[in-house]
């Protein structure tokens, strides 16, 4: 039987409540949940790797860079079916969707965590991560991309986002549903990604790409900002199918002639953006404008994208291209 490798990142999963400090905090070790997952599982090709132990508001481009050449060591060895990574739920899916954009293997890639801490009831640490190990070990599992694995569903990393601050149903693919489940001892899928797009693109990245969220008046002000500030690019969620208030538009035409790649995506939870209406701010006025649509992509996965593929060397044409694959 191949190992399993297990990055322990941190996270709730390994968090207790501390009585002085009224709340959860870092307290279990990697080796103290492998032993406890010995107790009920008969798993004995489990190989731990504990990379950090933070919350994953603490988790950075740059430890999602240094994670990745972590996991391409144990991709690379023959003994390893695949890998399950431990990470905290409140960036995990961007930490997924940052392994997908840049993977290169075809052995599986799991990201699990858990909304309770080890101190709840119910706590759901456990059942996740014997849910992940056994994605990693269906050989079905192999050439689907980076998964996230919670409460027995399986996801595509770039359909899922985190949906609800409590419930441990939080990971959803509004739009689709999940790939697949995981049954008793069974892993069963129902269907390949929908947009599943092998992009390979190189373990790097800038630290100026920026994300804005829009909202009823908002003028240009931040987008200023940043291009003052060396902003390479900016993702802005805007309204409805992609479309922003007229006063926005001069810092986006001036953002645009000083080369700064700007991407439009929705801060709607599902459907595209699309260069539906030609009113000032609309989505023709956008494109126009020298923007990029960026589909159905939620605005932290196209801003990870894009900070990917400007440091890729990817010009104007190309990013219009590789968000639209």
């Amino acid at each position: 039987m191949k190992k399993v490798a297990l990055i322990f990142t941190g996270g709730t999963i390994a968090m207790k409540v501390n009585s002085k400090l009224q709340g959860a905090v870092p307290s279990v070790t990697p080796s103290e949940l492998i032993s406890t997952l010995a107790e009920v599982t008969e798993y004995d090709n489990l190989e731990p790797y504990e990379f950090s132990k933070l919350p994953s508001p603490s988790i950075t481009p740059e430890k999602m860079y240094e994670l990745k050449k972590v996991v391409d060591q144990y991709l690379a060895d023959d003994n390893f079916a695949g890998v399950v990574i431990v990470h905290g739920t409140d960036t995990l899916e961007e930490t997924a969707f940052y392994l997908d954009v840049v993977s290169t293997h075809d052995k599986p890639v799991v990201l699990t965590g858990s909304m309770k801490n080890a101190s709840d009831l119910g706590y759901d640490g456990l059942t996740n991560l014997v849910s992940a190990i056994k994605v990693v070990m269906e050989p079905q599992s192999r050439g689907k991309g980076v998964f996230v694995v919670m409460n027995y569903s399986i996801n595509a990393a770039c359909e899922v986002s985190k949906t609800h601050t409590l419930n441990l149903d939080t990971f959803k693919s509004f739009e689709f549903g999940p790939i697949g489940i995981i049954d008793d001892d069974d892993v069963i899928y129902f269907r390949k990604q929908i947009q599943r797009k092998a992009y390979k693109l190189k373990n790097k990245y800038n630290e100026l790409t920026y994300l804005i969220k829009v909202y009823a008046g908002m003028t240009g002000e931040m987008i200023d900002y940043y291009v003052e500030n060396g902003a390479k690019g900016i993702v802005i969620e805007a309204l409805g199918r992609g479309n922003v208030p007229a006063v926005m538009m001069d810092s986006i035409r001036n953002a645009r002639r000083k080369g700064v790649e700007v991407v439009i995506v929705s801060r709607c939870i599902g459907g595209r953006v699309l260069d539906s209406y030609g009113y000032i701010g609309g989505g023709k006025d956008l494109i126009k404008a020298g923007c990029i649509l960026g589909g159905n992509l939620s605005g932290p996965k196209a801003r990870i994208l894009l900070m990917i593929a400007i440091e890729n060397g990817y010009n104007h044409d190309a990013l219009i291209d590789i968000f639209t694959m």
